[in-house]
């Protein structure tokens, strides 16, 4: 079993506590579901959130899942110009078996834009 990492970014609609932990709850939901992820398996999380997010800690929505044990850090994000405003990114080291070819990194919202190259094609349903 090795340690791997696992990123993924969302953008959040306002500096609001609650947006914050609701979109950094969906962000997590969906890399938990993407690569069959056991709460057991997470080593550490690193949380960025761009300067313009300071409502709320984002690692509180991973509390609030059941991520009790894995340590959970929250850093500003660096200041880049015309970055991504009101985006939070993370990154989840965890052990698996899994080669890194086969962990599906998730990018949600405005975030799809920080890299084209890992997100899922979006499917269409009809009806």
């Amino acid at each position: 079993m090795n340690c791997r990492g696992i990123r993924g970014a969302i953008s959040v609609d306002a500096n609001r506590a609650e947006a914050i932990i609701t979109a950094t709850r969906e962000l997590l939901e969906q890399i938990v579901a993407a690569n069959d992820l056991h709460p057991a398996a997470i080593a550490s999380v690193i949380f960025t959130a761009t300067p313009d997010l300071d409502a709320a800690y984002p690692a509180r929505a991973a509390r609030e899942m059941g991520w009790v044990d894995p340590p959970l850090l929250c850093v500003q994000e660096m200041s880049v110009v015309d970055s991504l405003p009101r985006c939070i990114r993370v990154l989840i080291h965890c052990n698996t078996d899994k080669p890194p070819g086969q962990l599906r990194h998730v990018y949600l919202g405005q975030a799809r834009t920080l890299r084209p190259d890992l997100v899922e094609p979006m499917v269409e349903t009809i009806g």
